[in-house]
């Protein structure tokens, strides 16, 4: 299990993520869902880039990669339900433990868009 114990991390992750999201909703057909993928990855690579500096060296505890799991195999409308959830769980659990306002902040959008997704 990977823990997710510092800021660069949990970016790190969550770039990985919409990446390998935006790839996945590309091969499901679903354009919309790609472009705003990768409009989140654009906003989280800024995000790590002008907060660097900023960040305190507080250790995170509580994030664990394997937690949120994404299936690519499925392009279900399921599928794509357990994604966005896995997806939303993962930005819901990690912004409160980011210590960089505009960063939690991003990550909270991110979070609230999966919901949408969800539907939930």
């Amino acid at each position: 299990m990977t823990s997710l114990n510092a800021f660069g991390a949990v970016l790190t992750h969550a770039i990985a993520m919409e990446t390998q999201l935006r790839d996945y909703y590309q091969s499901a057909g679903q354009g919309d869902l790609a472009r705003d993928a990768d409009k989140r990855r654009t906003t989280l690579e800024r995000v790590r880039r002008e907060n660097v500096t900023e960040i305190k060296l507080e250790p995170i505890e509580g994030l664990h990669e394997d937690n949120y799991a994404l299936d690519f195999g499925d392009t279900s409308a399921a599928g794509q339900q357990h994604n966005a959830d896995a997806a939303a769980r993962f930005y819901e659990d990690s912004a409160p433990k980011i210590n960089v306002r505009e960063a939690q902040r991003a990550l909270e959008r991110c979070g609230k868009q999966y919901r949408a997704i969800v539907g939930a």
